[in-house]
């Protein structure tokens, strides 16, 4: 590919991060057959014009943060990495225990997995995991209360924040919109990191689920530091440097 046009390469790539939610520098430099350097300026002219945002060693579609996207439409994207990422998120959880699961797609495969584990205590601020919970008669369930987001059915708030303040949970499964062991977990709306840090501080087990297209991209409103998590299950396409900077902070990875 090394004979297409500045023009074509930049069309492509933003193709390729329509498609994988991030690309590295490295890896676009093997695709086009170009050098790094290269790639870099092509990055610095879709961010002069507004198209992608650069992050470490690569770069995300600019857009992509700027409004919640309808879980319809998340749910149809890595598919199948999010079934055995909340498959194997499911498998962590024992009779008895006392969980909360944030918003997500990759969340909701976690509910729809418990099936079979018993007398569990679920919380959770969002509606379509209700939806997945309702008809498992082992999940005594609490839905937190307070300021509806109607794109994304969920609840966040000084309600919800209320409800968590007397509490204590074994696990929490936490859902992003961005990973990036430099800057943290990110997601896209500022109530719910807010929540989401509430939700870490009454946890005993911090447990991140996300499919390996968040890693590299950075959300507008930050949750935590990765030092902050205890587990980061994802799928077998995550960057493995960052796995190994999410391992040196101590983090367990687990890939699927």
């Amino acid at each position: 590919m090394a004979d297409l046009s500045a023009a074509e390469r930049r069309m492509q790539t933003i193709q390729l991060l329509r498609e994988h939610g991030h690309a590295s520098v490295a890896k676009l430099s093997e695709r086009f057959g170009v050098s790094e350097v290269t790639i870099r300026k092509d990055l610095r002219a879709l961010e002069d014009e507004d198209v992608v945002v650069r992050t470490h060693g690569g770069a995300v579609l600019a857009d992509h943060f700027k409004f919640d996207v309808p879980f319809d439409s998340q749910a149809a994207l890595h598919a199948e990495e999010k079934r055995r990422i909340g498959q194997a998120a499911a498998a962590r959880v024992t009779d008895g225990d006392s969980l909360i699961l944030t918003y997500g797609t990759t969340t909701a495969q976690v509910a729809r997995h418990l099936l079979g584990r018993r007398n569990l205590t679920v919380l959770t601020n969002s509606v379509r995991i209700l939806a997945e919970l309702i008809g498992n008669l082992e999940a005594d369930v609490l839905m937190l209360g307070g300021h509806l987001t109607q794109a994304t059915a969920t609840v966040a708030g000084p309600f919800a924040e209320q409800m968590l303040r007397d509490l204590t949970v074994r696990k929490l499964f936490l859902g992003c919109d961005g990973v990036d062991p430099d800057h943290g977990l990110t997601t896209t709306n500022a109530l719910e990191a807010h929540l989401h840090r509430r939700m870490i501080d009454v946890a005993e087990e911090v447990i991140v689920v996300a499919d390996a297209s968040k890693f590299g991209r950075r959300g507008l409103s930050r949750v935590c530091d990765v030092d902050s998590i205890d587990v980061f299950i994802t799928d077998s396409r995550a960057p493995e440097a960052m796995v190994r900077q999410l391992e040196a902070a101590g983090v367990e990875v687990c890939l699927v």
